[in-house]
């Protein structure tokens, strides 16, 4: 009878175990959904405010149509990327295009001067640090969801309720896109 009870606390014990481990990885992958829906709203802040931005340089430079135009372009890639390696890529892309319209805007004090275009200026540099921090916070809840797969025995209840790991948000292919948000500042 005492090997019954033992054996039965064992059952008990490994039970509460694998509804412990698939409940962590049940708030993980959340974390990472949410965590992913902050880069989303901040991506989005951003993709608004560079309407407003191609507009107000439109009006000081007429002559730059290919600056503007590729910015635009960028911006409707990005919006359009769906996994998060698409969004890296497209942000990429999108860093590099803002960073040429914000060097064309330097040859123009009136619009270096222009109120509107330093609101925009501050509220795309405030955009960018709130991306970064955000990326910082899902790579993170990413890098913890990575560990808990990874691991012994916790590995065991993730790929047996078919856990995976998820992308990294690197803003990668130019190193200096990747540590530097974009510089708005003159």
């Amino acid at each position: 009878m005492n090997i019954t009870y033992i054996l039965l606390g064992v059952v008990v014990a490994l039970a509460l175990w694998v509804v412990f481990a698939y409940n962590r990885f049940v708030t993980l992958v959340n974390r990472v959904k949410e965590a992913w829906a902050d880069i989303d709203v901040q991506l989005k802040r951003r993709y608004d405010l560079i309407p407003n931005l191609v507009e107000t340089v439109k009006g000081y430079v007429s002559h730059e149509r290919g600056t503007l135009e590729s910015v635009t372009e960028a911006r409707t890639k990005a919006m359009g990327a769906s996994t998060v390696a698409e969004h890296a890529e497209a942000e990429n892309m999108l860093t590099g295009a803002l960073k040429s319209l914000f060097m064309v805007a330097e040859s123009y004090p009136d619009l270096k001067a222009s109120a509107n275009f330093v609101e925009l200026q501050r509220e795309l540099s405030d955009t960018e640090n709130k991306i970064q921090a955000a990326r910082r916070f899902y790579n993170g809840v990413v890098q913890e969801l990575s560990v808990a797969l990874e691991s012994f025995p916790s590995n065991i209840i993730g790929r047996t309720f078919g856990f995976t790991a998820r992308d990294y948000f690197q803003l990668g292919a130019d190193e200096q896109a990747a540590k530097n948000p974009v510089k708005v500042s003159f």
